[in-house]
């Protein structure tokens, strides 16, 4: 459990026993699901589809997810009218990646598999860390943009890095920061979080404004609508197949037979 005691005047001594975060991360947790509505209506959700915008100052596209579970997740990306799609069934994370031409499924790479996995977990990273693989540190209070927050570090299995900022008096997460390997290169992203309201008894954020750390050039999400319990087909996360292939070689045709020549006389 991390601890920080408050020490300098002698008069005070007495009360260095006390942490100063009077929580631990166990509580924290526990506060932060009660906040989102409780782990019961948490775990009662199945699946769960949001659709909104992006807006990146050059331009803007709609987006959707679908998340099913255990561990099912599509996410569509749509602007001047192609559709990219990034999906996971569970075992296999695939995509549709049209702006180059590329109209058929492919299976990811390795950086893109590891970040579909995650959004693939439905209840988040905090809830069940322990089952999940996930361990957390709480790290401090720090301010964020003017509210104090507790500071989570959270380690993921894959052994990619998060800081999750949680208001100290609702509990909810407000701002978000990463550490990931990226072909080789480790990059840290920061996203703020906000505009919480109640979806059928969850409170759930619609804004998200983020992109690399320190920069001053963000991505802005607004979510439009969530729909829980929303019927889902399981065949919406499976990768297609490919388009039967046109034969190279086909089936050589038999040379017609000449006509008959006259018989000469």
């Amino acid at each position: 459990m991390f601890r920080r005691f408050m020490i300098g005047m002698a008069a005070v001594v007495a009360l260095s026993a006390m942490p100063l975060l009077a929580q631990n991360v166990d509580e924290i947790i526990a506060s932060n699901v009660k906040a989102h509505g409780g782990l019961d209506k948490i775990k009662a959700a199945k699946t769960l589809r949001s659709t909104g915008k992006l807006n990146s100052g050059s331009f803007e596209a709609v987006i959707s997810q679908e998340a099913k579970r255990p561990d099912f997740v599509r996410q569509e990306f749509t602007i001047q009218g192609l559709t990219a799609v990034q999906a996971y069934d569970g075992k296999t994370g695939w995509q549709i990646m049209p702006f180059g031409g590329k109209k058929d499924a492919e299976l990811m790479g390795e950086d893109d598999l590891k970040e579909i996995q995650e959004a693939a977990d439905f209840d988040g990273p905090l809830v069940d860390y322990k089952a999940k693989g996930n361990q957390v540190e709480l790290v401090g209070k720090e301010p964020v943009e003017g509210t104090d927050a507790y500071k989570l570090k959270v380690t993921l299995k894959n052994g990619d890095v998060r800081f999750f900022y949680l208001d100290t008096d609702s509990f909810l997460e407000i701002k978000q920061e990463s550490k990931k390997m990226v072909r080789g290169s480790e990059r840290e992203t920061e996203t703020s979080i906000g505009d919480y309201k109640d979806v059928e008894g969850m409170m759930l954020p619609f804004s998200f404004e983020g992109g690399a750390k320190g920069s001053p050039n963000k991505q802005k999400v607004t979510i439009d609508k969530y729909e829980v319990n929303a019927p889902v087909d399981d065949s919406r996360f499976k990768m297609p197949p490919k388009p039967a292939a046109t034969e190279e070689k086909k089936e050589e045709k038999k040379p017609e037979p000449k006509k008959s020549e006259e018989i000469k006389k």
